[in-house]
């Protein structure tokens, strides 16, 4: 196992006038986040969070508003301090960091997406995309080759001399991932990177990332609201609930194996063809099986129902990487899409 390139330990986030004060409630007399609010008017913003996040993968933080998600992902650079915990990026740790360090880290090790694209609106596209490397004082030349590299790369070649008012939405967040693609960092986070935008501009954004992400295998915490996009673009999917984690793993996994009621009801209505990989309910084949035709191990049960074409009957090769790794049958497809009970 490759050691993570973000480990978070016992984190705690506490809200209020005298967050140290209120932590042996917590730890030691297991005071719940209702009760800290409501007899002590202390917000528990996050509780015990354990969680590790891989190098070139893409970890989702997921949940409804409130559950501590947007809290969680600002205690990375430490835009939010903990109350107690630690994290540590590379095995150092983050919170010993001083000033000078911190602000290192911020420059050079992780960049921000935000959800309300930050752009500047008195400055170009141009100059909104090469700020990080400006900050860092490379020349202009330089910081400006970089950042229309960048702005090529994710469709906004012609649109440099622009300014953020002029642009879509689903533009100005392209922008936004330019100018964090320009300040080449290991780590991009994204708080709801795309939640502002329209359905059909949030789909092509996902896709652009995940496109960008086979090439430049960024570690990525990307912050969503939205099961189906964090089922989409996930490697590693956090589930957090008032603050706490309730299920984290592969997301095919939870989604197969709920952890608890919280998180059947959370996974009950998706669209399982849509989401579910053909590789997560693949079997051993046996000899004497017929095969009607071949699918790929990451595509979704939506190209096994289109291959057998209304027919119950048949069975599905699975393949990955051009070599068969199993096979479906109809009734193992049939069965994965009734939603766990």
């Amino acid at each position: 196992m490759n050691t993570p390139k973000i480990r978070i330990r016992n984190l705690y986030k506490i809200f209020g006038s005298h967050p140290q004060n209120m932590l042996p409630l917590v730890l030691n007399d297991g005071i719940s986040k209702a009760e800290l609010l409501e007899s002590h008017r202390h917000v528990l913003g996050l509780h015990d969070i354990n969680t590790e996040m891989q190098a070139g993968e893409i970890s989702v933080i997921m949940g409804l508003s409130g559950s501590g998600k947007s809290t969680l992902i600002r205690h990375l650079n430490r835009l939010i301090e903990p109350t107690a915990g630690e994290i540590l990026l590379d095995g150092r740790d983050v919170m010993a960091l001083p000033p000078e360090d911190l602000r290192d880290l911020r420059q050079r090790a992780m960049s921000m997406v935000f959800q309300k694209f930050a752009l500047l609106p008195h400055q170009t596209v141009l100059e909104n995309a090469a700020l990080a490397l400006k900050i860092r004082g490379v020349d202009q030349a330089t910081r400006e080759a970089e950042a229309m590299k960048w702005l090529a790369r994710v469709g906004l070649s012609g649109a440099e001399k622009q300014h953020p008012y002029q642009l879509s939405g689903g533009m100005q967040q392209r922008v936004g991932i330019a100018r964090a693609l320009t300040a080449d960092t290991d780590v991009l986070l994204m708080d709801e990177a795309f939640s502002a935008l329209d359905p059909l501009i949030r789909s092509d954004m996902q896709d652009l990332l995940l496109e960008l992400q086979r090439e430049l295998r960024k570690t990525i915490i990307f912050i969503t609201h939205d099961l189906d996009e964090a089922l989409k673009i996930a490697d590693h999917l956090v589930i957090l609930k008032d603050g706490a984690i309730v299920q984290q793993g592969n997301p095919q996994h939870i989604l197969m194996n709920p952890a608890d009621p919280y998180i059947e009801e959370f996974v009950g209505d998706i669209n399982r063809a849509r989401v579910l990989r053909a590789g997560t309910i693949a079997r051993a084949a046996e000899p004497s099986m017929e095969i009607a035709g071949s699918v790929d191990w990451s595509d979704t049960l939506e190209a096994v129902i289109a291959l057998a074409a209304g027919r119950t009957d048949i069975t599905v090769q699975v393949a990955r990487q051009g070599k068969p790794e199993g096979i479906i049958e109809m009734r193992d497809l049939l069965a994965a899409l009734v939603p766990y009970k």
